[in-house]
C-alpha cells in the first residue's frame, strides 16, 4: 500500500484522450459560432469564436505533452 505523502503517478494517457475530446469539441464550437458571427457582426460572438479556437488549439498541444510524456515513460526503464 502507498503512503499518503507518495505523489500517485499520472495517467498520461487518459489526460492525452481527454485533451483531445475537448480540443475537438472546442475548435468545432470556434468555427460554428464564428461562422454564425459573420451574420450578426455587432454581436460579441466573434470574440467568443476566437476564445474557444485558442483554449481548443492549447487543449491539442497538452495532449501532445502528454502524448510525448507517455513514450518517455514506456521507453525508460522502470524504477525499483
Amino acid at each position: 500500500m502507498s503512503s499518503p505523502h507518495e505523489p500517485s503517478p499520472v495517467n498520461w494517457r487518459m489526460s492525452a484522450m481527454v485533451a483531445r475530446f475537448v480540443g475537438i469539441v472546442a475548435i468545432a464550437l470556434g468555427f460554428m459560432i464564428g461562422i454564425y458571427s459573420f451574420e450578426q457582426p455587432t454581436a460579441h460572438w466573434l470574440q467568443a469564436a476566437l476564445g474557444l479556437l485558442v483554449t481548443g488549439i492549447l487543449a491539442q498541444g497538452y495532449a501532445l505533452y502528454c502524448s510525448v510524456k507517455r513514450m518517455q515513460e514506456l521507453q525508460s526503464p522502470p524504477k525499483p
